[in-house]
């Protein structure tokens, strides 16, 4: 692949069989490792001799790199067309992942031992045979998974209950892409006619449509990560142009907009820690945007070269993004972007400002005029009185009267 600004940009495809049709980042919290351990799932094609399945991988955040060979490996089916695998979601925990098929979904167990990682098929009557998803979204609490058919079917669990939460038939004409809000409180979806709604989880129900004018399609979304005040962003496109517009999500109006990648995008991503955007487009290119500035931080031209970004993942820990296109599989690259401070970094720096703290401190004692600093033991000049005990000498009386 082809790829410009100075980063980093290798193959991803691992193993063998088919290419890489999705993917996604898995992030397991061991509390006897002091970091988090970072894999890969790949939903992989199948080929001959070789029947689809999901593969997970091992992954060196130093050398930006995936393991040729997948640490575990479950088919998908004997390979017909119904078990290609078309999306993976992953849950927060880390320890489990659903994947799309034409069918509908499978979910897997994922077992993460000290030296082995397994995968185990999992029973889910309420998503195997839904049909054809083409979205798939855990909330960032794991507690709620929705999917979004090629029908225009919305469905929104509870989990790892499975309790229906909301069933709508007729969410959309056929959906085009899905995302849940920080606090688990709304979705957003659209539609691949333009349009776009906004659902309350908890109460079941729409809430509202995103105003658009007849010549605007709402294409990709996603809500911001960074904590603080919340936002809704959208791709929108208007004849050849695309700009990247920003709701605020009290009252769902429009407060500014920018053209940042200038063609048509086909994904949206946003990093964990919300301060980057990521923008593929159809032919091949993706970009990573500064949320707080708005300005493109980095640009990959070719990464997939000429086939659409199908799917941007940004990785959990790093500055690194994982891709997917039908034709050229799996990308992994570093962005070329500043580098976030390391809390051993900052604990370093806490401790230098206490250190010279400290030093100044001892200076100014040493040089300062101050009561306390008067000479002690044998280098007092003469016994001094006690301002408790005794007052001091009273002079003689020297008038005559």
């Amino acid at each position: 692949m082809a790829s410009g600004g100075g980063e980093a940009s290798a193959s991803a495809g691992g193993g063998g069989g088919g290419k890489v049709a999705c993917a996604a980042w898995i992030r397991r919290r061991d509390e006897k490792a002091a970091a988090a351990r970072v894999f890969a799932a790949y939903g992989r094609a199948g080929a001959a001799g070789s029947p689809p399945a999901v593969e997970v991988l091992g992954f060196d955040s130093k050398e930006c790199y995936l393991s040729p060979e997948p640490l575990a490996r479950a088919v998908l089916g004997e390979g017909g067309p119904g078990d290609a695998p078309r999306g993976i979601a992953v849950h927060p925990a880390g320890d489990e992942l659903v994947c799309a098929t034409a069918k509908g979904c499978r979910l897997f167990k994922l077992i993460f031992e000290e030296f082995a990682v397994r995968i185990i098929p999992r029973d889910a009557p309420p998503l195997e045979s839904v049909g054809p998803q083409k979205c798939l979204a855990f909330s960032t609490d794991g507690a709620k998974f929705a999917i979004g058919g090629e029908d225009g079917h919305l469905r929104i669990f509870h989990w790892p209950s499975m309790n229906v939460l909301l069933d709508e038939p007729k969410a959309h004409k056929s959906f085009r892409d899905m995302d849940i809000s920080l606090d688990s409180e709304f979705l957003v979806s659209t539609a691949t006619d333009g349009s776009a709604r906004i659902w309350k989880i908890d109460e079941g129900a729409p809430l509202v449509n995103l105003t658009r004018s007849s010549d605007e399609k709402i294409e990709c979304c996603r809500f911001s990560r960074d904590g603080m005040k919340p936002f809704l962003f959208c791709t929108v496109a208007k004849g050849s142009k695309v700009v990247t517009v920003v709701w605020n999500i009290s009252d769902w109006k429009r407060i500014g907009y920018k053209r940042l990648l200038g063609r048509p995008i086909t994904t949206l991503s946003v990093s964990l820690d919300g301060k980057y955007l990521a923008l593929g487009s159809h032919d091949g290119d993706f970009c990573a945007v500064d949320v707080k500035k708005m300005e493109v931080s980095h640009w990959s031209k070719k990464a997939h070269l000429g086939s659409p970004v199908t799917s941007i993942e940004f990785c959990p820990t790093e500055r690194i993004v994982l891709s997917t296109s039908n034709q050229w599989g799996a990308e992994l690259t570093k962005l070329n972007v500043p580098a976030d401070w390391k809390e051993w970094q900052v604990w370093l720096v806490l401790l230098a400002l206490f250190m010279a703290s400290a030093v100044l401190f001892y200076m100014f004692y040493e040089r300062s005029d101050s009561f306390w600093n008067f000479p002690m033991g044998r280098n007092q000049p003469a016994k001094p009185w006690s301002v408790l005990k005794e007052s001091p000498p009273v002079p003689e009386d020297q008038t005559p009267w």
